[in-house]
Parts: structure tokens; sequence; C-alpha cells
């Protein structure tokens, strides 16, 4: 998670306050009236069709799935942390307790198709799936067709799968 602070004399350079990710919380450092704004944005995994972390994993942990879900083994995770470094939206991190990377990943296809299960212990199905959006007459398509959504860093021409309602500026 991380907590975005704008000045409205600079839209341009918002700054990004999230000490430790926000683990122990965000301490009140602004405040009310004083004509700037806040505001949270959860980091998850963007699900690009051109995933630069699956680019650079030299033994493939970090991969496609079949159904579009980028993946990571952590049996095969050597820990090398080129994909933590190559992640454009900072979602990955190296789990201290196995040394190997790690992600939120919230969306995920209803029925997991081409995943093996073990991946995916300790993660639960999300809001959208990936899969999902590309049945025309899902309810997810319509909430597309009808909301303000955006993706994060639209520049990076990762085509993220990850759809933010109603975004600030400030952040794409």
């Amino acid at each position: 998670m991380e907590r975005y602070h704008v000045d409205p004399a600079d839209l341009e350079h918002p700054i990004v306050d999230s000490p430790d990710g926000g683990y122990d919380g965000f301490p009140e450092k602004y405040h009310a009236g004083d004509g700037t704004k806040n505001f949270f944005v959860p980091k998850l995994c963007n699900q690009c069709s051109d995933s630069p972390c699956v680019q650079v994993c030299p033994v493939g942990a970090t991969f496609d799935s079949p159904d579009g879900v980028v993946l990571a083994d952590k049996m095969y995770c050597l820990g090398c942390r080129y994909c933590v470094q190559a992640c454009p939206y900072g979602c990955r991190f190296i789990d201290p307790r196995t040394n190997t990377v790690d992600k939120l990943l919230a969306l995920l296809p209803p029925d997991h198709e081409g995943v093996d299960d073990s991946l995916l212990r300790g993660v639960s199905d999300g809001c959208a799936a990936v899969g999902r959006s590309q049945n025309p007459k899902d309810p997810i398509h319509a909430f597309l067709r009808d909301h303000d959504v955006h993706v994060l860093k639209p520049q990076m021409a990762t085509h993220p799968k990850t759809y933010y309602n109603a975004l600030d500026g400030s952040v794409r």
C-alpha cells in the first residue's frame, strides 16, 4: 500500500509516503484543511501482458500461466532479485522467511486453469479475474466500460491487466 500526498502547487510530483509499505501503519503527518490531498493506492501485481519480471528471470521461476496470470514458483526461485528490480510497479519483494520472491496476487481466473494449485497457497480470489475480462457478457466488462478506469504507468508499455477505478491523475 502506498500513501500519496499531493500539493496543489505541484501536481506533477506527488510525494509517496509509505514507510515499510504501510506495514506498521501510516503516521499522521498531514493536516486536514491545508489544501493538499492524500490518498492510498494498493500495490498489486499488474498482471502485465509484456512482463519485465518474466523476461529477466534466469530460471523461469516467474512465468506466464496458460490463462495469462503472472506467477512465481518459490520452488524454482533463486532469490536473485532480478524480477524485483524489473517490476515498474514495485509490487514484488523477497520474502524474508524463504529468501524467494513474492508478490500480492489478487486477480485470478475463476477456475485457475493450467495453474498448479501449490502455487496458489495463501492466495484468495480477488475482485475481477484476468480470464473473465475476455467474456463480453461478464459484469466486469460492463464495469470497465462504464467507469473511469486506468492502469498504472501506461507509458511503460507492459500492457497491465490490473485496472484502478478513478485513479488520481498524479499517480498515473
